[in-house]
């Protein structure tokens, strides 16, 4: 039977350009509304399966009032329109709804959220309540290198089982170190374009000055040192995935650029004459509150509602202690096969002190410490580990600097300006500051960025 749905738009242009596009896949368009009023009128005679929700509309109230209603009767819904501030889109994430649809529509990109919006629903409606979710769902043995059973993980893995076979656009959010990559990794490769490439890129690791080159790609010529024709990243990914680590440090101005490959599927090379189509599927990921960047105007509003049209949130390692055993356990297994070293186990004692730690760095953090001390443990059995001083207590907030007194970011600059002179500017690789600091380099270059630390003048 033919999904009934109800456009909630007082654009008419848009309204009818989704009228047509429903109608034409097979959907049955059971009304077009344009305000609040109108809404509640037609909601008292029928009960749509779906409804494309407008946030801005005719009138007084807005699309989150009606949302309010929609969920008190479990009738599924779409918002049309994310342009809006941070208070508005708070309001719209406590309606909870099935997807977010930015104007303009694309065919591809309504029929993508109607089915991801159908999927959940029904998920919703057979499963009530949390532990049942959790009884009822199993990680799939399709997905490599993910490790535990936590609920917090086994939330994540239904969300990717349930986009991985779409092309719909992912951001992948979450703290340093949470695994972000990895899920992007079993995202692409139990989707359809597995048997294509999969191309990774740093946002925050290419230079300033060569980012649009290396995502674009160009021609011979195009600048001074370009002495023969390029293939850039979403070339490359072509007929498969792209994955945009660290999305946030993009430059605001390569924003501009990528939001048209999310709206057009196509790229234009550096110095190149015509756009080049392409076949991509978009996954990005950061550490960043975007929506905090958007509003201080270092990251684009439609950029990011572009992808954030599905989001995962990763959960960090402090939420997800049940599953500490298990990744000290495969941790340490790898690290003595790689290492031809005899196999280690953790005592109770080792296991109860890395439960008690927060985790401030996550799985990478983890598997750092886990691999420093089997190097540092003669026997067999691991009994202490030298975890950081961690004090979770409460927090005092300091009293303004006195005169003469550094700031915590002005020490922070000092400490990295000290260490990149010892390291004569050498950033990763052995030896580098990273690598001293005990920080992934991604992060300590956006930190460098960030701070405004200039690295040439420490090369020696």
């Amino acid at each position: 039977m033919s999904k009934k749905i109800l456009i909630v738009e007082d654009g008419i242009v848009e309204a009818n350009n989704l009228r047509i596009i429903l109608e034409t896949a097979g959907f049955t368009v059971s009304g077009m509304v344009d305000s609040y009023e109108k809404t509640i009128a037609f909601l008292e005679n029928e009960s749509p399966d779906l409804v494309l929700l407008d946030i801005f509309l005719t009138g007084v109230k807005t699309g989150i009032d009606i949302a309010r209603i929609l969920k008190e009767r479990n009738i599924a819904f779409i918002y049309l329109s994310a342009n809006s501030n941070k208070e508005i889109l708070e309001m719209a994430k406590v309606t909870e709804p099935y997807g977010f649809l930015v104007k303009p529509f694309r065919k591809k990109d309504i029929l993508i959220a109607l089915d991801i919006a159908n999927y959940l629903h029904e998920q919703k409606q057979t499963i009530r309540d949390r532990e049942t979710f959790l009884a009822t769902f199993e990680k799939p043995s399709t997905f490599t290198g993910i490790i535990g059973s936590s609920a917090p993980l086994l939330k994540v893995l239904h969300l990717v089982k349930v986009v991985a076979p779409t092309d719909t656009s992912v951001l992948i959010l979450g703290e340093s170190g949470t695994g972000k990559e990895g899920i992007a990794e079993n995202i692409h490769a139990t989707s359809a374009r597995k048997n294509k490439p999969l191309i990774k890129v740093n946002c925050a690791a290419l230079p300033a000055n060569l980012i649009e080159s290396e995502l674009f790609g160009h021609e011979r010529g195009a600048f001074t040192g370009a002495n023969e024709q390029r293939i850039g990243k979403f070339e490359q990914a072509q007929k498969g995935t792209i994955f945009l680590d660290e999305i946030g440090e993009m430059p605001i101005d390569l924003q501009v650029k990528l939001l048209r490959v999310l709206q057009e599927r196509e790229i234009d090379r550096v110095g190149g004459k015509g756009s080049i189509k392409v076949d991509i599927r978009i996954i990005a990921a950061t550490n960043v509150d975007l929506e905090k960047e958007v509003l201080e105007g270092r990251f684009r509003m439609d950029l990011y509602y572009r992808l954030n049209v599905f989001p995962i949130q990763m959960p960090p390692l402090r939420d997800r202690k049940t599953d500490i055993p298990e990744l000290a356990a495969y941790f340490l297994d790898r690290f003595s096969r790689l290492n031809s070293l005899r196999p280690k186990r953790l005592s109770e004692t080792a296991i109860n002190n890395l439960l008690s730690y927060s985790w401030p760095g996550n799985i990478r953090e983890l598997q750092h410490l886990l691999e420093r001390t089997a190097l540092l443990t003669p026997g067999d059995t691991i009994t202490e580990i030298a975890l950081p001083h961690n004090s979770p207590g409460p927090v005092n907030i300091p009293a303004p600097a006195a005169p003469g007194v550094m700031t915590i970011k002005e020490m922070e600059i000092e400490h990295i300006k000290s260490v990149l002179q010892l390291c004569n500017g050498k950033i990763y690789g052995p030896g580098g500051a990273a690598e001293i600091l005990k920080l992934p380099y991604s992060t300590l270059i956006s930190r460098i960025k960030k701070l405004g630390i200039k690295t040439e003048k420490y090369y020696r």
